[in-house]
């Protein structure tokens, strides 16, 4: 028996995780060719583990938690050919455990076959994280993979995905399949490359295919390639030089909401970054459709400077909520808002369309302002619903890559 094969089973809704097949399955090693929306993988010792950022990105990073977003597959899919009936994956989940908050809903697996969901699947076991919030203490426990499996498919020759969570960090370790496996072929598709926070990643989320970034690639019938980053969209040039590396027909950078929570920079530091990054990416894209995202609507922060940070108040009630710590009175100093970036922005982008005719900026409460924020309210203050991420995804395909959108009808 393969010692890395796992023993214990995990449960999850519409089909079978079991820890043994019932009938031999031939097994494909798990490569980088398999796999969508990863810039990069690492060879752990005990899995494929894909990143969202490269290696050379990696190694300039110093911040836990870019290291925890990039890790975590958001948009990174298996993408096979094959006429398997059959199909399990061996993964080994990073489970994040915050002491004191409610519990994390274990990482959704999705299964799709021809574009069309086939089934879904949680993972139990795995490596586990736990994080003590008030005093940003963790401690690390190792565990064991667990197997997925699909069955019932098509018997005919398809197109298989499979989605990996977008919030839980997954190394793959096997894959086992009842007929022969190769890569998907291309769909002749544009490939949309796309930068933002956790909203992009996909916080609040249900699924891997329902952040709203999945949404909108699957309304406009474009190839995803999410850079969504957790807290982390500050407009790091390790970043920017990943953007101009990446083969892209179609970018977006959503900027703002965390350059506020984190307090990182005055409106100073905060122009010339935004210039240096857009210089980067033009690097090595010089007449790609480039799309400015200004942020969503935030009544926290909509005025009211950052820190952002952990509602005390309710996290012994046992609800995960954030609050603005800042002071608006220090927006004369110089302290950012979303408000002013909004502002600031639009000015940019202007100034640079006028030499640079395929720059484009949204405004971001057009996919998420107030009359939303009066229907579907952001649970924790900062991040979006299922619900507001199809909104916000719906919307987002109608403007970028609707007729006439800013994308040209991708």
């Amino acid at each position: 028996m393969d010692p890395r094969r796992p023993r214990h089973p995990a449960a999850h809704p519409g089909g079978e995780v079991t820890s043994r097949s019932v009938a031999p399955l031939a097994a494909t090693p798990v490569t980088a060719d398999l796999l969508r929306g990863a810039l990069d993988t690492e060879d752990t010792g005990r899995g494929l583990l894909p990143h969202r950022l490269p290696a050379r990105a990696r190694t300039q990073n110093t911040d836990g938690q870019l290291a925890m977003a990039e890790s975590q597959p958001s948009g990174v899919r298996l993408a096979l050919r094959t006429a398997a009936t059959v199909v399990e994956l061996d993964v080994l989940p990073v489970k994040r455990v915050y002491a004191g908050a409610p519990p994390r809903p274990d990482g959704v697996y999705e299964l799709l076959v021809d574009a069309r969901p086939a089934g879904r699947a949680t993972a139990a076991g795995g490596d586990t994280f736990t994080v003590d919030l008030r005093t940003g203490g963790v401690e690390h426990r190792r565990g064991r993979p667990a197997t997925l499996r699909f069955t019932g498919l098509p018997g005919r020759m398809k197109d298989v995905e499979i989605w990996l969570p977008h919030d839980e960090t997954t190394e793959l370790v096997a894959l086992r399949t009842d007929a022969p496996v190769s890569p998907a072929p291309a769909r002749g598709r544009k490939v949309w490359a796309h930068h933002g926070s956790s909203i992009s990643q996909g916080s609040g989320a249900t699924a891997p295919t329902g952040t709203w970034p999945a949404l909108a690639a699957a309304l406009g019938g474009v190839e995803l390639v999410n850079l969504g980053l957790g807290g982390s969209a500050l407009l790091d040039p390790f970043t920017a030089r990943a953007l101009r590396d990446t083969p892209a027909d179609l970018i977006s950078l959503k900027l703002g909401i965390n350059l506020v929570n984190a307090d990182l920079m005055r409106l100073r530091a905060f122009t010339p970054a935004v210039h240096g990054f857009l210089d980067t990416v033009r690097e090595g894209h010089p007449d790609t459709p480039l799309l400015v995202v200004s942020p969503l609507l935030c009544p926290i922060h909509e005025d009211t400077p950052g820190p952002t940070a952990f509602d005390t108040e309710a996290l012994g009630a046992g609800k995960l909520r954030f609050r603005a710590t800042g002071d608006p009175a220090e927006r004369a100093a110089g302290k950012l808002t979303l408000t002013v970036i909004r502002e600031e922005l639009a000015r940019i982008v202007a100034q640079r369309s006028a030499e640079d005719p395929h720059l484009y900026h949204l405004d971001g409460r057009e996919l998420y302002g107030e009359a939303d924020a009066a229907e579907l309210p952001l649970p924790d203050a900062l991040h979006p619903d299922a619900a507001a991420h199809r909104r916000i995804g719906e919307r987002f395909a109608a403007r970028a890559f609707g007729e006439g959108g800013f994308f040209g009808g991708a």
